[in-house]
């Protein structure tokens, strides 16, 4: 089997290269711009033609969330055109296309889990254009999609709430954390395994969500790292997200279920605080 991962120098990207790449006899491309990008009907193109893949993964996107409120055309053309020209490529190429989407897609006024099959309602620039996105996988490709929606995404390589917190520690006597926001820290290199899993299984076509287990807000999930990283939790203050006001909204519930996995026979994965723990043991570092 081929598959070609787009976004490669991602964290999430990074990861499911090297984690397809120690399966044998798996054919594995990993690009990332300048060599691909997906705005371009004819780099994409020439890419398969090349490579002729059996399996996509889409990890590229426009991920700068406040920046999209300001250049929602621009965050358009990469999160809802890109995925239209990659699918497009995968139809003429026969492949399966993993397209990774977000939980902004939602307005985060829930007070329970979002099911895979919860009408989407973004309330940012940011989840419309993810929106678009998805909207276009299924329409071009409706037997030989997943969508995988993912939220609150940290790994050990790249820029990431985990990292950034690593680093405060070291600077601050003290850090605020918001403690009105519910959701689900997903160390992105469980989300490979996940995904490298849900291609293995190949089950029928739809979306899945790809988080960790249980929920937590941003505040107790930063004691939780300042508690591992061998620093006084209590050195973490809950703050409100009245007081840190940004230019995006965020979403106040961002949990999501998990109802799809068990349905195509795949174990959902585990719970959060053993997944960052076990990003300690990795070697994450700010």
């Amino acid at each position: 089997m081929r598959v070609l991962v787009i976004g490669s120098n991602g964290q999430l990207g990074t990861d499911l290269v090297e984690l397809l790449s120690e399966h044998h006899g798996l054919a594995v491309l990993g690009l990332d711009l300048p060599d691909i990008d997906i705005t371009d009907p004819m780099s994409v193109e020439l890419v398969f033609g090349g490579f002729d893949p059996d399996f996509v993964i889409n990890c590229a996107a426009w991920t700068a969330v406040d920046d999209a409120e300001a250049n929602e055309p621009a965050a358009l053309l990469v999160n809802g055109v890109g995925p239209r020209v990659i699918a497009e490529e995968c139809r003429k190429a026969s492949a399966w296309l993993v397209h990774i989407s977000t939980d902004y897609v939602f307005d985060g006024q829930a007070s329970s889990p979002y099911g895979e099959d919860v009408e989407p309602d973004p309330a940012s620039a940011y989840g419309r254009t993810k929106l678009v996105g998805e909207i276009a996988v299924r329409e071009v490709l409706p037997d030989s999609h997943y969508l995988v929606r993912t939220a609150w995404l940290y790994g050990r390589n790249g820029n990431n709430f985990v990292r950034t917190m690593l680093r405060l520690e070291k600077e601050r006597e003290t850090v605020s954390v918001v403690d009105d926001q519910r959701g689900q820290p997903t160390y992105s290199r469980d989300l490979a395994a996940q995904i490298v899993l849900l291609m293995e299984r190949h089950p029928d076509a739809g979306t899945f969500h790809g988080t960790n287990s249980g929920e937590t807000t941003w505040f107790e999930f930063t004691r939780e790292i300042f508690r591992l990283a061998g620093a006084d939790p209590d050195r973490v203050l809950p703050t409100t997200s009245a007081d840190f006001v940004r230019p995006a909204p965020r979403p106040a519930y961002s949990v999501l279920g998990h109802e799809r996995w068990a349905e195509a026979g795949i174990p959902e994965m585990r719970d959060w605080r053993e997944a960052i723990a076990a990003a300690f043991a990795d070697g994450i570092t700010g």
